[in-house]
C-alpha cells in the first residue's frame, strides 16, 4: 500500500469512530481536549498494532479500538487525580510566605522562581530534540496546524498528540527530578 493510500485509509479509520470522543467526555468525565487526545492516541496505537501484526482478529476493529481508547481514558483520569494530589502537596502555603518580612519573602519567591525556571529548562533539555521543537513552537504561540506544517507532520492532530506526549514526558522528568 502506498503512502497516500495509507494516509487516506487512516483518515477514514480515524473519522469513522470519532464519536468515541463524546463518549469519553460522557463516560469518563474528561474534557473534550483530553478525550480527543485519548482518542488520537488510541487510533495511533491501534494502527501501530495492526501494522506490526499484534492485532488479534478475535474482536472487531471497533471493539478493539474502543478497548484501547477506554484504557487511554482511564490512564488520563488516573494521571489527573495523581497530579492534583501532587500539586496540592507541593505548593507552599501562602500564609507561610506572608509571615516572612518583605525582603525575605521576595528572596524566597525569587529563589523558587529560579528553581522552577531551571527545572523547566533541564527537563526541556532531557525530552529530546523533536519534543523540544514542538514545545518551543507551541510556547511561541504557533497553532498545532502551524507546528504540523513546520515539522512535516501529517496533520494538526498528530502535532497535538505529539505535543501532549512531550508535555507528559516533561512532567515525568520534572517529577522524578524533584528532591
Amino acid at each position: 500500500m502506498g503512502y497516500r493510500q495509507r494516509v487516506a485509509c487512516e483518515k477514514i479509520f480515524y473519522q469513522q469512530y470519532s464519536y468515541f470522543i463524546r463518549e469519553g467526555c460522557r463516560r469518563f468525565r474528561l474534557s473534550y481536549e483530553d478525550s480527543f487526545s485519548a482518542y488520537s492516541d488510541a487510533v495511533l496505537s491501534a494502527i501501530h498494532n495492526i501494522v506490526s501484526g499484534r492485532f488479534a482478529d478475535n474482536a472487531s476493529l471497533k471493539t478493539y479500538l474502543f478497548r484501547v481508547f477506554s484504557n487511554k481514558c482511564i490512564d488520563l483520569v488516573r494521571n489527573h487525580s495523581i497530579n492534583k494530589q501532587q500539586v496540592n502537596r507541593s505548593v507552599a502555603p501562602p500564609e507561610l510566605l506572608d509571615a516572612l518580612p518583605d525582603t525575605a519573602k521576595n528572596a524566597v519567591e525569587a529563589m523558587m522562581h529560579r528553581y522552577n525556571e531551571q527545572a523547566i529548562l533541564d527537563s526541556l533539555e532531557a525530552v529530546g530534540e523533536k519534543c523540544r521543537e514542538v514545545l518551543l513552537y507551541f510556547e511561541d504561540g504557533y497553532s498545532d496546524k502551524e507546528i504540523a506544517e513546520r515539522l512535516a507532520y501529517s496533520s494538526a492532530a498528530v502535532a497535538k498528540t505529539t505535543r501532549h506526549r512531550c508535555l507528559e514526558k516533561m512532567r515525568q522528568i520534572m517529577h522524578t527530578a524533584k528532591p
